[in-house]
């Protein structure tokens, strides 16, 4: 596959309190602004807010099975988390090529993902391996 400046990809998912139990399972991390909302209803955010790495798994879907697709290795994500996420929010992660070092494979993203009203939450760069024409990596 070709990639080039500007190229991009995105898909929406809603999240659910599934989710929530889920992640906090998988990842053993129970802090209570996450699973409890008796306690999260006196913080500043006034109800649970997702994990941020929970918002952020929505770019492995993202770059693992769309741009770049299948195949291709996971090098490296900066991060910044920008605002809450709650339950019931639709995100919309995005991916846009910012370059590509065809000689090395190597590919670098802008990410982010955003709620159903447009509002940046979650913002960063990755950076990608992808395979040459014909080779598994």
């Amino acid at each position: 596959m070709k990639f080039y400046a500007g190229q991009q990809a995105s898909f929406s998912r809603t999240i659910t309190e599934t989710d929530f139990v889920q992640f906090a399972g998988l990842s053993g991390d129970y802090n209570p602004i996450h699973v409890d909302q008796e306690y999260a209803k006196d913080t500043r955010f006034g109800q649970r807010i997702a994990h941020g790495l929970l918002t952020t798994s929505l770019l492995s879907r993202l770059l693992r099975m769309h741009l770049p697709g299948p195949g291709c290795i996971y090098m490296g994500q900066t991060l910044r988390f920008v605002k809450p996420v709650f339950i019931g929010d639709t995100l919309t992660a995005l991916a846009e090529v910012i370059e590509y070092f065809e000689e090395k494979q190597i590919l670098r993203l802008k990410t982010e993902c955003r709620k159903q009203d447009g509002t940046l939450v979650m913002e960063g760069e990755a950076t990608m391996m992808v395979a040459r024409e014909g080779e598994k990596i």
